[in-house]
């Protein structure tokens, strides 16, 4: 005959059991939780760093205005003797690395850094019809330099003593910049006040190679350059009529980080976030496109600033 248990062992077996559900439950909610919202800090954390990320100068909008109209009547001068805006060409580069010793870690950028960062520049403007090419590569030791500020003296000695070339010539400045900021970058329409300012700077380990992650695969530069062609942010003039003076990139109210798909923050105005983009703040593995219209603007600002100058 089967014997029962006694029902003090049946109530402690529940209770134990009950216990363990409760338990597991907990730690679950516990544990799980806090290793995603951990793991998401880290993520963000990647990119907040570089938060700021461009500390190219905001055009207010009557200098963009100005700017505007003198690229118009550049253009119609030009026009009425016959001439036409220069539809792309080469652009001779200077590449000037500043380091702190002669390690990649101390800024010093390998020769096949520098390259793999031409052919970045060179597939990102395929399509605009300007190409890059690289003339001459030169390395300054300078603790001071290596860490400068945008605006800074050491900024200013350091391109008065090391600058290349004519309006037409591109001069790129590695650095370790510091600030929350990945680079910067002159106008075309600054070049007539300061011409040995003239040029773009860029964080060192944002070239290919580099460990910048998640902007590491070098659109650091090709951002940067956009600007030193003319372009403004995507996100210039906000929501606004006039935005980035582009008509056909879409108005975006704010920079977009990572690669937000179908992020909009214009809804008032047509096309989602133009977040593919080289002159947004995406990641660098999101960044892919320039629209015709900033193809246009490139050749009308490098026509009216940078030849002949």
């Amino acid at each position: 005959m089967r014997r029962s248990l006694p029902s003090w062992i049946k109530w402690s077996g529940l209770i134990l059991f009950a216990s363990f559900v409760v338990w597991g439950c907990r730690n679950y909610s516990v544990i799980g939780p806090a290793k995603v919202a951990t793991v998401s800090v880290t993520e963000s954390a990647s990119t907040k760093k570089f938060r700021d990320r461009c500390g190219t100068r905001k055009v207010g909008e009557s200098e963009a205005d100005a700017i505007q109209k003198a690229v118009r009547d550049h253009i119609s001068r030009l026009n009425a003797q016959g001439k036409t805006v220069v539809p792309g060409g080469v652009v001779n580069v200077y590449f000037h690395v500043i380091n702190n010793g002669t390690r990649l870690a101390n800024g010093d950028v390998t020769s096949q850094m520098i390259s793999n960062q031409m052919a970045v520049l060179n597939a990102a403007y395929t399509i605009t019809g300007w190409s890059f090419n690289l003339v001459a590569v030169d390395r300054t030791t300078n603790a001071d330099w290596y860490t400068m500020a945008i605006g800074s003296a050491e900024e200013v000695a350091a391109k008065a003593a090391l600058h290349r070339g004519t309006a037409q010539d591109l001069n790129i400045y590695t650095a370790n910049i510091g600030q929350g900021l990945l680079g910067w970058s002159t106008f075309p329409s600054d070049y007539k006040q300061n011409g040995s300012y003239d040029g773009v700077v860029v964080l060192f380990s944002s070239l290919p190679g580099g460990d910048a992650a998640p902007y590491n695969l070098g659109d650091t530069a090709t951002h940067e350059v956009g600007h030193w062609m003319g372009l403004y942010h995507t996100f210039q003039g906000s929501c606004s009529a006039k935005n980035d003076y582009v008509d056909d990139t879409p108005a975006e109210d704010s920079p977009a980080f990572g690669c937000p798909e179908g992020r909009d923050s214009c809804p008032n105005r047509d096309g989602l976030d133009p977040i593919h983009n080289f002159m947004d703040y995406t990641n660098d593995d999101c960044m892919f496109e320039f629209t015709d219209g900033q193809n246009d603007r490139v050749d009308a600002q490098f026509t009216t600033y940078r030849y002949g100058r």
